[in-house]
C-alpha cells in the first residue's frame, strides 16, 4: 500500500489528518515545528517528521500519496518532486498555469495530481456538478432555457462583529485579493470588478430565516463555465463565483479598502505585511471561539418569466470545541481525496475536483456530516 506524505499541520489541517490516521492508512506527517504537530497529532502517531524538502525527497517512494497543505506559493516545488519521484499529489488550492504546463508528463507517468478539493474550490465544485448534471436530466431541459448560476461561499464569524469579519489565519492572503480584478457574468454580458468592494450585493440564502449577507464576485468566474460543463448553446444570463461577508462588511471595511489602493504590492510589501499584522492582533479568532462557514450554490433555468428548473445547495456550519467549521471543511475533502487517488477512483493527470457523479454523491454525504445545517431546494 502507497504512503501517505502531509505537509503542514496547519489550522485546516487537522480533522482531515486525524481521520487518515485513525483509520490506519500509513501516514507521515512533516511540519517544520515538530513540537506543534505532536501536541496535535501524538495521541495517534510516532511518524511526525520536520518539513525539510530535500529529507522529504529521500522517504517518497513510487506509489505514495503527498499532500501539500503547505502556503500555495510552495505548491509547484512540491508538484516537481512528485513527478521527480513518480508519486501523486493533492492539494486543496487553485490549479497555477505553471502546474497546469506539468500536465502532459504527469499522465506520461500515469500519476494523479488532483487539486481544488477543500472548501472553496472543492465542495462548491462538488455541488455545482450534481446540479448541472440534475439539470441536463431534468424533463424541462431546454436550449431556448435561460441560465442563471451562482456560487457564494464565506468564512465569517458566528457571533457578528462590528468588523464584520474575523481572520482563521494569516489576513495576507484577504489583503492580496483585494487588489485582484474579477470576472463574471451578469444581465449576458462579461463584467470585469476591478476591485471587491466595487461589486457588493445583498444576498438572501435560502435559510429558514432568509438570511441576507453581502457578495462579491471573485476571481475568474468564466473558466468555470467549461468546467462545470455548461454547453456552449446555453444562453448564459449570470455566472459568478463569488465571496460571502456578512452585512456591513463593504462599510466596515472603508479603511482597509483606502489602504490597498495605496499599497503597490510588488514595492510596498512591507506595508502590506504590517496592515496584516495589525489585523491579525486585532481580529483573529481567539481560542474555542466559534467561526462559521455559509456555502449556497444554485442553477435556475427560465423561459421568459417562467421558471422551468431550480435547485440549490446550502451548507451551513459553524466551529465547536474540537475544531472549526473551516478546518473541517477543508481538510475532509483533501481526506476523501487521498481515499479516492488510494483507490484508483481519480484519471490521471493535473485535475481540479472529481465530476464523477459517484464520487460527487459519496463525497457530498460525507461532508454532509461536518455542517449543522445542509440543503438540497428543490424549488421547480
Amino acid at each position: 500500500m502507497p504512503r501517505i506524505h502531509w505537509l503542514g499541520t496547519g489550522l485546516s489541517s487537522i480533522p482531515g489528518l486525524r481521520m487518515l490516521l485513525k483509520k490506519k492508512y500509513d501516514v507521515f506527517v512533516w511540519n517544520r515545528t515538530l513540537e506543534k504537530a505532536q501536541s496535535l497529532l501524538g495521541d495517534l502517531t510516532n511518524n511526525i517528521c520536520k518539513f525539510d524538502l530535500n529529507e522529504l525527497e529521500k522517504e517518497i517512494i513510487t506509489g505514495d500519496v503527498i499532500i501539500s497543505m503547505l502556503p500555495a506559493s510552495h505548491h509547484l516545488d512540491i508538484a516537481k518532486l512528485c513527478l521527480k519521484k513518480n508519486a501523486n499529489f493533492i492539494s486543496s488550492s487553485y490549479i497555477s498555469e505553471e502546474l497546469q504546463e506539468l500536465n502532459s508528463d504527469v499522465k506520461k507517468q500515469g500519476l494523479v495530481f488532483l487539486n481544488e478539493v477543500g472548501l472553496d474550490p472543492g465542495i462548491d465544485h462538488l455541488m455545482a456538478h450534481d446540479l448541472v448534471k440534475q439539470y441536463k436530466e431534468s424533463y424541462n431541459y431546454s436550449d431556448d432555457n435561460t441560465i442563471e448560476f451562482y456560487s457564494f461561499c464565506g468564512g465569517v464569524p458566528k457571533k457578528p462583529n462590528e468588523f464584520c469579519y474575523k481572520f482563521s489565519w494569516s489576513p495576507l492572503g484577504v489583503l492580496k485579493a483585494l487588489k485582484s480584478p474579477a470576472k463574471s457574468i451578469e444581465e449576458f454580458n462579461p463584467v470585469e470588478t476591478l476591485r471587491p468592494w466595487h461589486n457588493v450585493k445583498v444576498h438572501e440564502i435560502p435559510s429558514f430565516e432568509k438570511e441576507k449577507f453581502e457578495v462579491y464576485p471573485n476571481r475568474d468566474s468564466l473558466p468555470f463555465i467549461n468546467q462545470y460543463d455548461f454547453e456552449n448553446n446555453w444562453k448564459l444570463k449570470k455566472f459568478v463565483r463569488g465571496t460571502l461577508r456578512n452585512l456591513g462588511w463593504k462599510k466596515a471595511w472603508q479603511d482597509i479598502f483606502q489602504n490597498i489602493e495605496n499599497i503597490n504590492i510588488d514595492s510596498d510589501y512591507k506595508k502590506l505585511e504590517n496592515l496584516s499584522n495589525e489585523l491579525w492582533d486585532k481580529y483573529s479568532y481567539k481560542e474555542e471561539e466559534e467561526d462559521r462557514v455559509v456555502l449556497n450554490v444554485s442553477l435556475k433555468a427560465s423561459q421568459k418569466s417562467n421558471v422551468k428548473f431550480e435547485r440549490s445547495y446550502l451548507l451551513d456550519a459553524w466551529g465547536d470545541k474540537k475544531y472549526t467549521a473551516m478546518a473541517r471543511l477543508v481538510s475532509i475533502p483533501v481526506a476523501l481525496a487521498v481515499e479516492a487517488i488510494l483507490k484508483n477512483k481519480i484519471s490521471i493527470g493535473v485535475s481540479p475536483a472529481p465530476k464523477s457523479s459517484e464520487i460527487v454523491a459519496d463525497w457530498l454525504d460525507e461532508i454532509k456530516k461536518e455542517a449543522q445545517i445542509f440543503k438540497f431546494i428543490n424549488k421547480s
